[in-house]
């Protein structure tokens, strides 16, 4: 058993947080559930639920002297410090592995010393993150901050159950079973839906608004501040209990029986929320078994199956990247009812009623009904006069007056595929899907020398530096003399992910109903392309007197599509202030993160009024943007008859091109735009 006299703070004294606490220790039974995602806000003890549940863990037996942690009763035959003769063991507690946002690749998986391995001819391997959590507890918190294939990796570990090392033709293998939990802020930005689905199960957190939970939380916060050791002891015995009640959940696990009652309403549920894949119904199923031995039953109960759905589908059920994830809970119990009791020998206590009529008669309206109101929203057009105007605009114009009616938000158009836009030049930013940039993906282009430890060894380069000097050097026989000014890596290209920042005019001229949900239609598809092409988004909004920040900077297009949502509409077209703020913004955010490159996304009909040199103003703000470097595009939403083509001379200003709304779906083109415009090219 982990010893428990540590001063840690309890995993029992934690207030509240079930799900949570529930995820976390049948992960703790049955580690091939796959892991725990944790979606909350800061503050509300995911890590200190995390670091308690790994002192909980019983201690493990390890091969002395093995840096891979190998099971003495099964050694790893692929182990790089074996192959092992098991004559000493040693009993440590279960690790926990806490993995920092920054961490790099070879920090993960281990470095192999490329230096020593040529020039001596030695293999040398330190073991990574990834071996020290075998047979532990592998902690990300803001998981959704790394980098996508640094997740990739991790996942893909947690998966097999091995690390991969490949390296200039030496490979290195190692056992890597570990309990994965990561940890995220959605405000902070999302995972892909595909990176979702490798976790197991996931867990909606926030912190409770009972004013008596909260003052509890508080009060052994503060005990334990103030005597941890203390604090601990008055637990210990609860957390002896809990630690037992694992390791009897763990033996009990293998005897547990799901039954094919049970598993055809783990099927029929995966089927009826449409989950891609079969990954759910795997997790589903181990789920359940889990929750069985945790009850310690022996049998899986339909109780179990509508636990496991609530843990394991939430999260797979995102079908675009502005859904939020979440479960219809009436949906569940009519399909849990339909599939009920069809196998008696397995499932006794079956409602032999749940395939009877109680069943059909919820089930056939519930996703006509909730269409319904989108459709005619998205359908009705603008009003011809205000008499005609619809009752959710409670603003009307006096009888007369010259100046715009103020426009309640009105919906968006569906997203779809849009043109591709990209930043010109070559970045150095963070790995993503957009612009041309130097990362650690992609192709090799070039050969350089290190700037720190080697990586990604360039062999050919590095053999053309060394060879003019091998007869000073006193080559020998055929022994290549190697130093260290010799090695060169690899400069790869690939792709990088930018900052999005949307200018959007929301001024009067663009105030009318069926114009301005085809506007917010095409923006929402802008942030969809973001999404995909990792990048990090922003959004002005200007109308009346002033521009708004109305999103700064930040990775959770989520919070794009909702302001998006409530964006008002009505007034005058202050052109000149929404280039002016995205000037700002812009210098700000270089500040921050250097090497991100901005696009500039000016979504207007180019009009601008409130004074006279309203146009002239917002020509200069326009130069004043080009001549920071920052790269821009203009989407024309100018339309009518007659146009004055304000939009595309505006273009000229930013020195960018300009795309009409109609134009703007990637379907309507012959091509991609490769580049902005010839006069970026220089930049």
């Amino acid at each position: 058993m982990t010893d428990l006299t540590d001063a840690r703070y309890p995993f029992t004294a934690v207030v509240g947080m079930d799900d949570l606490r529930l995820a976390l220790l049948l992960n703790a039974v049955s580690p091939q559930v796959g892991g725990v995602l944790v979606r909350g806000e800061k503050g509300t003890a995911k890590s200190t639920m995390v670091r308690a549940l790994a002192g909980l863990l019983p201690a493990i037996g390890v091969v002395a002297g093995c840096r891979f942690a190998c099971d003495p009763a099964a050694p790893d035959p692929q182990c790089p410090d074996g192959p092992h003769v098991v004559s000493s063991v040693s009993e440590r507690p279960t690790s926990l592995v806490e993995l920092p946002v920054g961490v790099s690749e070879d920090r993960i998986v281990g470095s192999l010393d490329l230096e020593r391995a040529l020039a001596e001819g030695v293999k040398a391997y330190e073991p990574g993150l990834l071996a020290a959590a075998h047979r532990g507890v592998l902690y990300i918190d803001e998981v959704n901050l790394l980098h996508d294939h640094l997740v990739d990796l991790l996942l893909d570990a947690a998966a097999m159950g091995r690390s991969y090392v490949e390296r200039e033709g030496v490979s290195v293998r190692h056992a890597a079973r570990f309990l994965l939990v990561g940890t995220m802020n959605p405000e902070e930005g999302e995972l892909r839906p595909q990176l979702l689905d490798r976790f197991g199960l996931t867990v909606e957190i926030a912190a409770t608004r009972e004013p008596e939970q909260r003052a509890e939380v508080v009060r052994r916060r503060l005990a334990y501040d103030a005597d941890p050791d203390g604090f601990a002891a008055r637990w210990r015995e609860d957390e002896r209990a809990l630690a037992q009640r694992i390791v009897t959940a763990r033996e009990l696990l293998p005897q547990v029986l799901l039954g094919d009652a049970a598993l055809r309403q783990i099927t029929a549920v995966c089927a009826a929320f449409e989950v891609d894949g079969l990954r759910a119904d795997i997790v589903m199923a181990r789920t359940a078994v889990a929750l069985a031995a945790w009850a310690g039953r022996t049998q899986v109960l339909a109780e179990d199956v509508r636990v496991a759905a609530q843990l394991a589908l939430p999260h797979r059920r995102r079908r675009n990247p502005f859904d939020a994830p979440g479960l219809d809970e009436e949906k569940l119990d009519e399909t849990l009812q339909q599939f009920a009791g069809e196998d008696p020998e397995t499932d006794p206590e079956g409602d032999p009623d749940g395939d009877g009529p109680d069943g059909p008669d919820n089930g056939g309206g519930g996703g006509g009904g909730q269409d319904a109101p989108n459709g005619p929203e998205l359908e009705s057009s603008a009003p011809e006069s205000p008499a005609e105007a619809p009752a959710d605009q409670p603003q009307q114009p006096a009888a007369g007056a010259p100046a715009p009616r103020e426009a309640a938000p009105v919906a968006a158009d569906q997203p779809y595929r849009t043109r591709l836009f990209k930043v010109p030049g070559t970045g150095q930013g963070v790995q993503g899907r957009r612009s041309r940039a130097e990362t650690d993906g992609g192709h090799t282009i070039r050969a350089a020398r290190p700037s720190g430890a080697l990586q990604r060894l360039h062999l050919a380069a590095t053999l053309q530096a060394a060879a003019p000097h091998q007869l000073a050097r006193g080559r020998s026989g055929r022994a290549l003399v190697l130093r260290r000014d010799d090695f060169r890596q690899q400069v790869r290209e690939g792709r990088e992910g930018n900052l999005v920042l949307f200018v959007v005019d929301a001024s009067g001229s663009m105030a009318a109903r069926q114009r301005m949900s085809a506007v917010k239609g095409a923006v929402l598809s802008l942030l969809m392309d973001a999404y995909q092409r990792r990048d990090k988004i922003g959004m002005i909004s200007f109308r009346g007197g002033s521009a708004e920040l109305l999103l700064p900077p930040t990775s959770s297009v989520e919070a794009g599509a909702a302001r998006l949502e409530l964006l008002p509409t009505g007034g005058r077209t202050p052109l000149a202030a929404g280039l002016l703020r995205a000037h700002e913004t812009l210098r700000v955010e270089r500040l921050r993160d250097p090497l991100r490159r901005p696009l500039v996304v000016l979504v207007t009909d180019g009009r601008a009024t409130g004074a006279r040199s309203a146009l002239d103003d917002a020509r200069r703000a326009a130069g004043l943007l080009a001549s920071s470097g920052a790269a821009s595009v203009v989407v024309d939403c100018e339309s009518g008859p007659v146009r004055l083509g304000l939009a595309g001379e505006l273009a000229r200003h930013l020195q960018a091109p300009a795309v009409r709304l109609d134009d703007l779906r990637a379907d309507t083109m012959t091509a991609l735009v490769q580049t902005m415009t010839m006069q970026k090219k220089a930049a």
